[in-house]
């Protein structure tokens, strides 16, 4: 493959109640990619959030809301691309494209579609089916050459290659013939996260944090203040043993697991630095300093959030500059795929 500008690209749904699992596994990550990339896109993914049905008006809400928890987690509007995906026309022409070049059979496989869809896939979205797509879209429009990921979007994400590589071969002189060299979509790599990539319910921790869990205490909300914070960390489901003194230790107990990983994650340090301060330790009082670091991590993250909810305004804004900056990318690079393909277009 030849050289591509390293670039980042990653997006959250506006689906509302965001949760710690959101800051964790992606908006934590997105924060502390900025220094070592020039170029990050932090994208709020609405349409695919209409995959299922949204409430206008929710939907309106929930976008601004996923912007501030952006802004308030320490992403820089100024160093770092912050827009809405409907805002920017090529994701969607571009997915296009890309449904005629992928194949049905690449999509059948996709776990998460059976597992959202569930028995009544008959009346699912051909949207909800075709997501994998619409992200690969998401990504390639800019070239990205890395993904911060979740475990379960890694196969999305392998579509994404697949798709990239398809079309590379499928185009391969045109592409070349255009003066793009060998290929003109890079194979994105993803970036795996740490050691709370994937945080599980504090009822159940067999099951992912879920906004759509019926019980709040299965979760932390990011606006949640630090009375809330103490209550389901305290309340959260545990087992009758101490704290293991290895990481070992934990084989067989997810709810321990779940919380020295979200520990770990809060404080950025390993899961076996985490046991060898509370090796051995009830989780009475492990519950205790987890309580303390959650609320100095979120606390400010929340209150900022509420502070620019209640300023559409200035959200607006953002997410009206981020969205020119990435069309300014993301146009020339769909114009060079039209070509690439054969269309005939409006110079």
């Amino acid at each position: 493959m030849p050289a591509f500008q390293e670039l980042v690209f990653s997006g959250v749904q506006p689906t509302g109640n965001l949760h710690l699992g959101n800051y964790l596994g992606a908006i934590k990550r997105f924060v502390a990619l900025q220094p070592a990339y020039e170029t990050c896109l932090y994208c709020v993914v609405d349409l695919h959030a209409i995959t299922v049905w949204q409430n206008p008006d929710e939907l309106t809400a929930q976008i601004r809301e996923v912007t501030a928890a952006f802004l308030a987690a320490g992403i820089d509007p100024a160093r770092s691309i912050v827009f809405n995906q409907s805002q920017v026309p090529q994701h969607a022409e571009l997915a296009w494209i890309f449904n005629c070049v992928a194949r049905l059979g690449w999509l059948n496989r996709m776990t998460q579609f059976k597992e959202k869809a569930g028995k009544d896939r008959e009346n699912a979205s051909i949207g909800l089916y075709d997501y994998p797509v619409l992200m690969a879209a998401d990504i390639l429009a800019y070239r990205a050459t890395h993904v911060p990921v979740g475990e379960d979007q890694k196969q999305h994400l392998e579509l994404t290659r697949d798709i990239a590589q398809k079309f590379n071969n499928d185009f391969s002189a045109a592409i070349t013939a255009r003066g793009h060299g060998e290929a003109f979509f890079p194979l994105t790599e993803p970036l795996i996260g740490g050691p709370a990539a994937r945080v599980m319910s504090l009822r159940d921790g067999t099951k992912k944090m879920s906004k759509s869990d019926p019980s709040d205490y299965s979760r932390l909300n990011l606006t949640d203040d630090a009375d809330a914070i103490a209550q389901k960390v305290r309340k959260a489901k545990t087992d009758a043993e101490p704290l293991p003194s290895e990481v070992a230790g934990l084989a067989g107990r997810p709810e321990a697991d779940n919380l020295v990983g979200i520990f770990a994650a809060l404080r950025d340090v390993t899961r076996e630095e985490v046991l060898r301060d509370y090796g051995g330790a009830q989780f009475s009082a492990f519950k205790g300093a987890l309580v303390d670091l959650a609320v100095e991590a979120l606390g400010p993250v929340g209150a900022e959030m509420k502070r620019l909810v209640a300023d559409p305004g200035h959200i607006d804004a953002v997410l009206a500059d981020g969205a020119a900056r990435a069309e300014a990318i993301a146009a020339p690079n769909l114009g060079a795929v039209k070509d690439i393909v054969g269309f005939v277009r409006r110079r």
